[in-house]
């Protein structure tokens, strides 16, 4: 059975870190298994959604295998870190609207793969946080940037440096997580999510997050000049006509995603 496990359906692509014995904690296998699924995704126009989550009931995900990692040279380790970030990045970077569906402890690398999508939500009884610290290294898939970025510096550096362990409910105070549920109710409480953004137009949400994305990471002008470029992409798209023909009929748009 592969570790990583790739469900699609009706524009969704349900990705699930199948380790449910080790926590479902990355080995170096995984992560190059989660990789090709990634590059897979990013490149099929018939997905609109992603979603990633944990096998079982205890786990998101608790990071790095620390058994494989008390096995590997330093060599190793570096390409480890090196493939995780770089792995964590391409989630980053998907077009799809991407969701972590917490379903348990998500601690390191399995906190930083929730900070590389789009949306977080987490079941009640999860437990997550960047403990990094605490094994004498520090976060290496993204978490010292992209948790300040949702967060603000100071807070996150009080999660990172103290290696804090929190509740989900705290998590969505400080707006790491946007929804929080009872684990019974959490894949409804997804799928309702996800059914709303299958709603929408697929050609336009891409490039609203690509506008978003890639806006944040310049000044303002040049992100004003990126969210018209943007736009335009969604101009000659049948998708706008039927909006429009749509209103006029009072009824609901049937879109393509072309």
């Amino acid at each position: 059975m592969s570790s990583i496990l790739v469900n699609k359906q009706d524009g969704v692509a349900w990705v699930t870190i199948n380790r449910p014995e080790q926590m479902n904690c990355f080995q170096y296998e995984t992560l190059c298994t989660l990789e090709e699924e990634v590059n897979s995704l990013a490149a099929d126009a018939s997905v609109h959604v992603v979603c990633f989550t944990g096998a079982g009931d205890k786990a998101f995900s608790t990071g790095a295998d620390l058994k494989e990692r008390r096995t590997l040279t330093e060599d190793q380790v570096r390409r480890n870190v090196r493939t995780i970030s770089r792995v964590f990045q391409r989630v980053a970077e998907l077009p799809q609207v991407t969701i972590a569906m917490v379903n348990g402890y998500a601690f390191g690398g399995g906190f930083e793969l929730m900070l590389a999508c789009d949306f977080r939500f987490a079941a009640e009884e999860a437990t997550m946080g960047l403990t990094e610290v605490g094994w004498g290294i520090i976060p290496g898939a993204g978490g010292t940037q992209r948790l300040p970025r949702l967060i603000g510096e100071a807070k996150a550096k009080e999660l990172i440096f103290t290696a804090k362990r929190m509740e989900a409910q705290e998590a969505k105070q400080l707006g790491i997580v946007e929804h929080v549920c009872k684990r019974a109710q959490l894949c409804e409480e997804t799928e309702a999510f996800v059914e709303r953004l299958l709603q929408q137009a697929p050609v336009a949400l891409k490039q609203a997050k690509h506008a978003i994305q890639e806006g944040l990471n310049s000044d303002l002008r040049t992100g004003l000049a990126i969210e018209q470029k943007a736009y335009e992409v969604t101009i000659p798209t049948k998708d706008r006509i039927e909006a429009l023909d749509a209103f006029r009929e009072k009824r609901k748009p049937a879109f393509k995603g072309c």
